[in-house]
């Protein structure tokens, strides 16, 4: 039997007075039958015990940990070789290091409590204006030289946001339409005003409801679906990617994104409202009334200002939805929950946006006498 062929020792711990000396292996096996031995040394002796290392042949953490029971966390050691003192020194160093904050409970205290979310909002605030910033700068640039515009990337998203969403603004519509014009026939039956219904909802769907309901399909649809692409690309550090290569993420990414958002949305609100109208006929049909009537009930009603004050209310929806689904994505965290945040922030953001924009323009009409 050959030397490479010779079993190894079995690990051992003897104490000589004030000393344990090992030997063999000092491994996972080796601590997990030395433990108690060496707890009940450490334990009975009245001062730190001097380790003999000179017949260790090999040290891991699992037999530093159990060097560290018998002897302290700072254990006098005699004969360790240089690689079993390496490896001692260094559970040494690991055990001296503090550990992770935490343990102390942090008392309640309001105004601390209004001081953090006044700096979060003011943090959100600053990087909104930057982004507003930045964005007004290439879209202020490109207008000048549009030739920079990437069309194909515009052509792609007018396609995602746009031709894909007609099946469901022509549904939508129709039944908007049909539930107007029946929610209206029963109070205006009893005053005997059905004929007035095509301008009730005619002029509800065209200033009001078609761009405000076509802003919703937008934001549901296409600002999560722009805050879900970018947040993914701001995971993945495709974003900083491109920082480093010298491509202005606002031009390659964004410009394209708000474009489509803002030419799109007179189109939908457009096919909505007419989707709605057929609607609201087949109901005055259904009631008795030729669609003769209806129709010179809403070319009396309709003027080309209302057209122009839905269709321009309808692209300013369009390019709040797109601007906050761009910097939802854009401004997402790192963690596994950043893109669903990211998704659920643009949608949210995108209602509220146009909620308060719808009652700006409302104030804003009211006040012109539009």
């Amino acid at each position: 039997m050959t030397a490479e062929t010779l079993p190894a020792p079995a690990p051992s711990l003897t104490q000589d007075g004030t000393r344990l000396v090992f030997a063999g292996r000092l491994d996972a096996a080796a601590a997990a039958s030395l433990w108690r031995p060496a707890k009940a040394a450490a334990e009975a002796a009245s001062a730190p015990l001097e380790l003999d290392l000179s017949a260790v042949e090999v040290l891991d953490t699992n037999g530093a940990t159990l060097l560290l029971r018998a002897g302290g966390e700072a254990p006098r050691t005699t004969g360790a070789s240089p690689a079993v003192a390496a490896v001692l020194a260094r559970a040494v160093a690991a055990a001296a290091a503090p550990g992770p904050a935490g343990g102390k409970r942090r008392r309640f205290s309001p105004l601390a409590m209004i001081g953090a979310a006044a700096f979060g909002i003011g943090d959100k605030a600053a990087g909104w204006v930057a982004f507003l910033g930045e964005a007004a700068v290439t879209i202020g640039a490109y207008a000048v030289r549009p030739r920079g515009v990437r069309f194909g990337d515009l052509m792609r998203h007018l396609d995602e946001a746009g031709t894909r969403a007609f099946g469901l603004c022509i549904l939508l519509g129709s039944l908007l339409g049909v539930i107007l014009a029946f929610q209206s026939s029963i109070p205006m039956r009893q005053f005997g005003a059905e004929i007035f219904i095509p301008k009730l909802v005619g002029i509800s769907l065209l200033r009001e409801l078609g761009p405000l309901m076509a802003a919703i399909i937008l934001a549901g649809r296409t600002g999560s679906a722009y805050a879900a692409e970018l947040g993914t690309m701001t995971v993945n550090e495709e974003v900083d990617a491109l920082k480093i290569m010298g491509i202005d993420p606002m031009r390659m990414l964004v410009l394209p994104r708000l474009l489509a958002g803002t030419l799109v949305m007179p189109v939908l609100a457009l096919l909505l409202t007419l989707a709605g109208l057929i609607g609201m006929g087949a109901v005055m049909v259904g009631l008795g009334f030729p669609p003769t009537a209806t129709m010179n009930q809403l070319s009396s009603s309709l003027t080309l200002g209302d057209m122009i004050g839905g269709l321009g209310k309808a692209a300013c929806f369009g390019l709040a939805i797109a601007g906050i689904g761009c910097r939802s994505g854009l401004s997402a965290g790192r963690g596994p929950q950043a893109v669903g945040d990211a998704a659920t922030g643009a949608v949210v953001g995108g209602i509220v946006s146009i909620v308060v924009l719808d009652g700006i323009f409302a104030v804003l009409f009211f006040r012109l006498g539009w």
